[in-house]
């Protein structure tokens, strides 16, 4: 028997940073849309799509990448990761077409899945009765990482150019990957069963584990209401208020409150009412979009909405993946591909939708759209988690 590493704070905290730093990768190109669209002359439906195919690629990240954590060890597979996306980065700042940014992004979409290896990672080197707040650390440096991606961005684009953006992260990224191989520890794989069954069970999961389905589409409905806000976002705020790069990024810092919710989330899950919480951000989330559409004409109104929609979103997100790590200890990597899949995919689709929408029909256009997928939400979770009793929240 191989004894299992301690988590201890330190290695949570650098497990924390790298997961903020390799999804940021995925995320620095939003607050640059408007500048992308104006230096390549692309309609705002084709840069938003920029975005998009970051997504689907990631989306590929996770369904072919993710799994082999339970399959080969865990430090060589992050090291690995981290390096590629370091790579993918830098090709992205030196490139001279828009054509070879679309297929660089979705090299780094592919590899910036580290961040999906560290979370099962976490789960599985953490306690039973510490998962929660362990999951709800890492998970904070990953969405630092998201909404901290835009400030960087932003200002980084309008001291030293948007390609600075790019060759910045690189090196960052770099570093992590030497990071990785010196700190991690050596992990034994929880799975040798052959690549064919690996990936296969992802669907036996989903087929045998009715906690997966539910959460999974709930997730990705979040995610696809996080997709159309942020995507659209720029495009609203450049034009109705005249804002830079720099102060468009700079959003990303109020909707970092949202930080909290990961915390909250996980603390409530380690005491059994992930359940109940879920629905609770739910709501938080629908109230969000009354803000935002006032948001047209006042930016108070507007920073309470985003601070609002990502208390809400990643409250919610905590607390899905806190029911499902509890499902099958061994195969917590597959867990992470087969929800993160449905969460990533419903964020490709939100992404997609909103640079449709809001071409035909503006700000108003992304309210409608992101109010109604929210409140869908909420039905689904009110049908699908409230005809279970209360008392049963640990199952």
């Amino acid at each position: 028997m191989h004894s299992k590493p301690v988590l201890t704070r330190g290695l949570l905290a650098f497990m924390a940073v790298g997961s903020g730093l390799s999804v940021a990768s995925l995320y620095y190109v939003q607050p640059l849309l408007e500048l992308l669209a104006r230096e390549y002359g692309l309609s705002d439906t084709k840069a938003g799509l920029l975005v998009t195919v970051a997504q689907l690629g990631y989306l590929a990240g996770l369904i072919v990448v993710v799994p082999l954590g339970d399959h080969h060890e865990r430090r060589k597979l992050l090291t690995i990761t981290s390096a590629l996306t370091a790579l993918g980065l830098l090709a992205m700042g030196l490139s001279h077409s828009f054509l070879l940014l679309v297929a660089f992004s979705i090299m780094v979409g592919i590899s910036c899945v580290t961040a999906q290896i560290l979370v099962p990672l976490a789960a599985h080197l953490a306690s039973d009765d510490k998962r929660g707040s362990a999951v709800g650390t890492v998970m904070s440096g990953l969405l630092l990482g998201i909404l901290l991606a835009r400030t960087f961005s932003g200002v980084m684009a309008e001291l030293a150019g948007w390609r600075s953006v790019f060759i910045v992260a690189a090196f960052l990224m770099a570093g992590y990957s030497v990071a990785c191989y010196k700190i991690l520890p050596h992990l034994v794989p929880t799975s040798n069963t052959s690549y064919r069954t690996l990936y296969a069970s992802i669907l036996h999961l989903f087929r045998d584990e009715p906690v997966l389905r539910r959460r999974s589409l709930i997730g990705g409905l979040q995610y696809a209401v996080f997709g159309i806000f942020w995507t659209a976002m720029a495009f609203m705020l450049a034009r109705q208020y005249d804002m830079s790069e720099a102060m468009i990024g700079m959003f990303g810092l109020i909707g970092a409150i949202g930080i909290l919710a990961a915390r909250i989330a996980g603390r409530l899950a380690d005491r059994g009412w992930a359940r109940l919480s879920t629905g609770g951000f739910l709501m938080v989330t629908v109230s969000s979009w009354v803000l935002l559409y006032w948001g047209q004409w006042s930016l108070v109104a507007f920073g309470v909405g985003v601070v609002l929609l990502d208390l809400g979103i990643q409250g919610a997100h905590i607390s899905n993946q806190s029911e499902i790590y509890r499902l099958n200890p061994e195969a917590r990597s597959r867990l992470t591909t087969g929800y993160m899949a449905s969460y990533f995919l419903g964020g490709a689709c939100g992404s997609a939708s909103a640079a449709v929408s809001y071409g035909m029909g503006g700000w108003p256009a992304i309210v409608a759209l992101g109010s109604s997928v929210s409140i869908l939400c909420v039905v689904i979770w009110a049908v699908t988690e409230l005809r279970f009793p209360v008392k049963r929240m640990h199952q």
